[in-house]
């Protein structure tokens, strides 16, 4: 359906609709770089995040949106603390210690 034009005087003519036309007068930005998530998606109007809901406590998240929480859980980054959770559970959460000697268990 071609967007429809409004005669206002016999020269100027005033686009109506969503289309082409319109898209020309876009020139404001509604949002701008979420400081949490590093996304375009911080409103600056309503001063929240539409992707990670910042400045909010809790990450935003739905359970209709389950291929969004599978994007977003726990080891789809480093993981630089649960990373080594396994090798350290294994030797008891030692900490601090020295090595013993191998030179003195192979005699």
């Amino acid at each position: 359906r071609p967007a429809r034009a409004v005669q206002l005087t016999h020269r100027l003519t005033m686009v109506v609709g969503k289309g082409t036309a319109s898209f020309g007068k876009r020139h404001n930005k509604t949002h701008t770089l979420c400081r949490r998530c590093g996304r375009v998606t911080y409103h600056i109007q309503k001063s929240t995040c539409g992707a990670c809901g910042y400045p909010s406590a809790h990450l935003r998240s739905y359970n209709w949106a389950t291929k969004a929480q599978r994007r977003r859980t726990t080891g789809t980054g480093r993981c630089r603390y649960i990373k080594t959770l396994p090798r350290r559970f294994k030797n008891g959460f030692r900490e601090g210690g020295v090595a013993k000697s191998q030179k003195k268990r192979a005699a």
